[in-house]
């Protein structure tokens, strides 16, 4: 009556293991975002916009003093004392962030804090984000309750220095063209 069946299964090459769970993948650790906190629906985003490009992150544990320079993505969470330039690269100041930095990238995207001068082809500051320095870009977006004091040059970046006109040159032709409008 209470006698257990032994399996009717076949024992050879082709027989099937009678514990499934043996050649069952084992559960490693969590993946990329799982069992941490939800993270900031534009800083997914952000990460989704870098997909297929290596993402270097420098942890908030981290102090670096000195320069950065790299071709990759950036993602900062600690702090930062020099120059950081990544070519066309992609730079992200996280919220933990301090830079002591002159910064130049393709993209530049500050949650933390940064103290110096920015040159890119864009530049966010998200309402949590503090920047302190001059920046130099033809696109710029300033979030509310973003901090920032400094100096915004917006630089098209199409025309070269030596095809550009002298100042006194441009300053005559805006005084020309002023005059004229107006008489």
């Amino acid at each position: 009556m209470w006698r257990i069946k032994k399996s009717e299964t076949p024992r050879g090459e082709h027989a099937r293991p009678e514990n499934p769970q043996v050649n069952q993948p084992q559960m490693g650790a969590p993946g990329l975002g799982e069992g941490t906190t939800k993270m900031n629906n534009s800083l997914m985003r952000s990460a989704e916009a870098t997909s297929g490009r290596v993402v270097t992150r420098i942890g908030s544990s981290f102090r670096v003093k000195g320069d950065i320079h790299g071709n990759e993505d950036l993602y900062i969470d600690g702090e930062i004392e020099g120059l950081v330039h990544l070519d066309e690269g992609n730079l992200t100041v996280g919220g933990a962030a301090k830079l002591t930095a002159n910064v130049i990238a393709g993209q530049v995207v500050v949650y933390g804090r940064v103290n110096g001068n920015v040159r890119a082809n864009r530049i966010e500051i998200k309402k949590d984000g503090s920047v302190i320095g001059d920046l130099t870009t033809p696109q710029i977006l300033i979030e509310d309750g973003a901090y920032f004091k400094g100096s915004i040059e917006i630089d098209s970046g199409t025309k070269k220095a030596d095809d550009s006109p002298s100042p006194s040159a441009t300053t005559k032709s805006a005084a020309a063209g002023a005059s004229s409008k107006f008489t």
